[in-house]
């Protein structure tokens, strides 16, 4: 069997104007695995409050980061791709959870060229409901839909996979050289807590306390939560960082539900009416740079960093199509094929 890869990140709006923005935002939010309340609630909240206000606010946050070849998001995610095409010899596709870039166009692409056999990366490490269960969740329903014939297999969550612990923490390094720093803030994208515990397949592990991350369960292989802090964890081990000097947040909370805490905005803020002149901050949720990263982090989060007493705040950027990290992935595709 013909084999192929389909590479699948989160996705972008097709340019930053209000009603791109406000497109793409409908589809994104829309999804039963990001805002998970009854259809009724989600369509009253999404299309009766949020796309009446919030898609002005966003766009003019895309265009703060908008590049000239387009979203980063996308222009990362293709230069990664055909760096690690040039690796492998079997096709790589590319596709999009959200918006123009399709699932369903990457799979018909590889199909196209003959491909009996995919095998599907999303491009997160940790899984997450809002994340990798979407994609991996539409992905078998358009198969089964237009594609009967073609094999599928995902692969899992790489999170405490050592070889790509090590290309991270060699990136963090790299990015650290020649900076001072006296914090480094491991920031994650943040979820709703009821995320993890629809997501303990034990029903009774997550408590979402100081133990059941660290208490050994079959639920952390789909807990978000444990994953994020043994990616803190295991990094800082790595790195040989000194307790009390590195500690994991999250980030990009919506609405008035319980979300993981710590909160990122507030753990910066805090770091600096500590009197920290000196951090470093880096977002291992994200394989490439995004929104997120560029508009929430470097530039909001440095702001609030600086207004608190801060001096110098740097941002490490995500992994991208970092050699050592393109070279990894074209390892693991080469194993599979």
């Amino acid at each position: 069997m013909k084999k192929g890869i389909l590479l699948v990140n989160l996705g972008s709006p097709d340019s930053p104007e209000p009603k791109d923005v406000k497109k793409y935002l409908g589809e994104f939010l829309m999804d039963e695995r990001v805002i998970d309340v009854p259809l009724w609630a989600r369509t009253l909240l999404v299309k009766g409050i949020i796309l009446k206000t919030r898609p002005k606010a966003s766009a003019a946050a895309y265009k703060k980061i908008w590049w000239k070849e387009g979203s980063p998001l996308i222009v990362l995610s293709e230069r990664l791709q055909n760096k690690v095409q040039k690796q492998v010899d079997i096709p790589v596709g590319l596709a999009m959870r959200y918006g123009s870039m399709s699932i369903e166009k990457g799979l018909q692409d590889l199909v196209d060229k003959g491909v009996e056999e995919v095998l599907l990366i999303p491009l997160y490490p940790q899984f997450a409901m809002a994340t990798t269960e979407t994609i991996v969740v539409l992905a078998n329903e358009i198969q089964q839909a237009q594609f009967p014939n073609l094999k599928i297999e995902s692969l899992p969550a790489f999170y405490n996979n050592l070889e790509y612990i090590e290309v991270l923490s060699k990136s963090i390094k790299k990015h650290l050289e020649g900076k001072t720093y006296e914090h480094l803030l491991f920031s994650y994208h943040g979820v709703p807590e009821r995320h993890i515990r629809k997501s303990d397949i034990t029903k009774s592990h997550c408590k979402i306390d100081g133990n059941c991350c660290k208490t050994p369960s079959k639920a952390h292989e789909f807990c978000y939560r444990h994953q994020c802090y043994e990616v803190t964890r295991l990094v800082g081990e790595t790195l040989k960082l000194k307790e009390g000097t590195f500690s994991t947040s999250f980030q990009s909370r919506l609405g008035f539900d319980p979300w993981l805490q710590p909160y990122t905005d507030r753990t910066i803020e805090h770091l600096g009416k500590e009197g920290i002149k000196n951090m470093a901050i880096v977002t291992p949720a994200f394989v490439s740079d995004c929104l997120e990263t560029l508009e929430e982090i470097a530039m909001e989060g440095e702001d609030i960093f600086h207004e608190m007493g801060g001096k110098n705040f740097t941002t490490i950027p995500c992994l991208n199509d970092d050699d050592s990290w393109v070279a990894l992935l074209s390892k693991w595709i080469k194993n599979w094929a």
